[in-house]
């Protein structure tokens, strides 16, 4: 999704994915148009059922975040924008994200409005990531990813001695560790 940090020689404008208070997507994303910025907020139609009705919702596909045109300079005013957090960064540099990403996440959207199966979101698991086994025979072990497919290849081992086993895990099992969190 992202392709590496901003420098401060980095283009005059790129999109940059914010992270807003929870459920302050779509006042955030509609504070950042007021003000003049460019947004991309992609959502997904939902039919939700209450006890009395059925009510078809607008949710974030990504909940939590709202992209944003902006150049290097502007980031502050998006930072005072009302429910905005964060801006996603690389260490204390911030992340332009693809256009090429932006782009496809919006013919994705496009796809699921003429009908297509709407996936559940999922997060990103790249190889080398650490992750833990939260449901099944194998909950509780820790684990690093080594490949990707429909389901998750994670390698669980003793590094110490060089060697590991490799199990075939729904990604819905598993959950991302923090940097900071021991092993």
């Amino acid at each position: 999704m992202f392709n590496g940090a901003m420098n401060d020689t980095g283009p005059a404008a790129g999109w940059f994915a914010c992270y807003t208070r929870g459920r302050h997507e779509k006042r955030a994303a509609a504070v950042l148009e007021e003000r003049g910025f460019e947004v991309f907020l992609p959502l997904l139609v939902r039919t939700s059922q209450w006890k009395d009705r059925r009510k078809q919702i607008s949710e974030p596909a990504f909940p939590s975040y709202v992209f944003c045109r902006a150049a290097l300079a502007q980031l502050h005013e998006i930072l005072a924008v009302p429910g905005i957090a964060s801006v996603v960064r690389a260490g204390n540099r911030p992340v332009l994200v693809a256009e090429e990403d932006i782009e496809n996440v919006r013919r994705l959207i496009r796809a699921l409005e003429g009908g297509a199966e709407v996936p559940s979101p999922t997060p990103y698991l790249g190889a080398g990531q650490k992750v833990e086994i939260i449901d099944g025979p194998f909950a509780g072990i820790r684990a690093v990813v080594v490949e990707q497919h429909k389901r998750r290849r994670v390698l669980v081992g003793l590094e110490a001695i060089g060697q590991a086993m490799e199990l075939d895990v729904d990604v819905s099992s598993l959950r991302v560790l923090d940097a900071e969190e021991p092993e």
